[in-house]
């Protein structure tokens, strides 16, 4: 088959970028029966200095050079109408304001960005757009004014309309992790007239077996067999390798390829015996009384993530930013006595063994959590492509 010829590029701008999940996906996407990409970048926002520049380091040249991402907050960014020319424009606002783990505070200024994510469509007028966020983002005043903005005759984007607003989950398009985001399309409205958006039809399910042998999706991707068992059982070390690059002109450790992350941490004595005494799929309440708290033993109820393992023959529980902290939920290995390493939640997340890096342990973690799962956004992806080149 001929490969996608330049006249199928597709030209994306990622806001709230982040290290580039989002962009990764879309990147990775190929029509079928083809071999080239037809997703180029061409800008990018990210305020955060150690996530942009572990964007630079993987998409600036594509974008046309480091001076195509913008390392800042994005109200600072005002490209000029005509400086721009994209069809696709992605981004997940920051998610904190709206998160069930935070609190969830209506006036969080962070809820207020989708507005400058506006601004930006506005200006580049692309033909579609795409938004992440959690789950809650729905039942959000912001998302009500969101919704409001694409129906008002005034509305402020009263040129879009909104196809699609659901939650979709990871896990149903081959990703070992069940990590559920809300996904809202917009398409330009004079796009919409004949260009038919829906999502992209589950891979893969929880249930699978309900359905005839060849007949629906596959069962759900193990996090085991899918990840666990191509890693190494135990860690050499606990830092990062030595280095330094400075892609934006910030100096930042890096850079590093994702099959250089696998370090482990320096657990207390306690820490460690508590590992040992958790069952596979076991958590807090496998602890015997003088390894638990008095917290964990007056709340039998409470979360059975805390200090859990992962289970071998399912997909992981969401990755977030913190993975590396077993007593933040189901983040020990399935049969180590350690807590998954970077190395192990980027392969969870999608990331390819040799994307690059930048930045302090604890920034890429956060990179990490952060990011769009890439299999989740190459499913999108083709989602886009089947819209705009039908």
């Amino acid at each position: 088959m001929n490969a996608a010829n330049h006249s199928d590029t597709i030209n994306i701008v990622d806001l709230f970028a982040g290290c580039g999940g989002f962009t990764q996906g879309f990147h990775e996407f190929r029509p079928h029966g083809t071999t080239q990409p037809v997703f180029r970048t061409v800008a990018a926002v990210e305020h955060d200095i150690a996530a942009a520049s572990t964007y630079a380091l993987n998409f600036a040249d594509e974008a046309g050079g480091a001076s195509h991402i913008h390392a800042g907050d994005i109200e600072d960014w005002s490209p000029g109408p005509q400086e721009i020319a994209a069809d696709v424009i992605l981004g997940g606002p920051p998610c904190q304001g709206f998160s069930g783990l935070g609190k969830e505070d209506a006036n969080d200024p962070r809820n207020k960005l989708w507005r400058e994510y506006s601004r930006i469509v506005n200006t580049i007028k692309p033909k579609l757009f795409i938004v992440e966020n959690v789950d809650r983002f729905l039942r959000s005043p912001e998302f009500a004014l969101l919704h409001a903005a694409t129906e008002k005759p005034d509305g402020i984007l009263k040129d879009y309309v909104l196809t699609q607003h659901s939650v979709l989950n990871a896990a149903d398009y081959g990703v070992p992790q069940a990590r559920r985001r809300v996904i809202v399309v917009a398409v330009r409205r004079d796009i919409a007239a004949h260009a038919e958006v829906l999502y992209p039809e589950r891979t893969h399910a929880k249930n699978a077996g309900e359905f005839l042998p060849g007949s629906g999706p596959e069962p759900w991707v193990a996090v085991g067999p899918a990840v666990f068992a191509h890693t190494p059982t135990g860690t050499d070390t606990t830092e990062l390798p030595s280095g330094t690059c400075k892609p934006l002109g910030v100096e930042l450790p890096g850079k590093f390829r994702t099959v250089q992350l696998h370090f482990g941490r320096n657990p207390t004595d306690l820490s460690k015996e508590r590992y040992r005494a958790i069952p596979e799929g076991g958590n807090r309440h496998d602890l015997p009384p003088e390894l638990s708290t008095p917290k964990w033993l007056a709340h039998k109820n409470g979360s059975h993530d805390v200090m859990g393992r992962m289970y071998w023959d399912r997909p992981s529980v969401t990755i977030r930013t913190e993975f590396y902290k077993p007593e933040k939920g189901r983040y020990l290995h399935p049969q180590a006595h350690r807590p998954i390493t970077h190395y192990e939640a980027a392969l969870i997340q999608g990331f390819p063994p040799d994307f690059l890096w930048s930045g302090s342990k604890i920034q890429i973690g956060r990179q990490i959590g952060n990011a769009v799962p890439v299999g989740l956004s190459r499913a999108l992806a083709g989602m886009v492509y089947k819209a705009l080149r039908p």
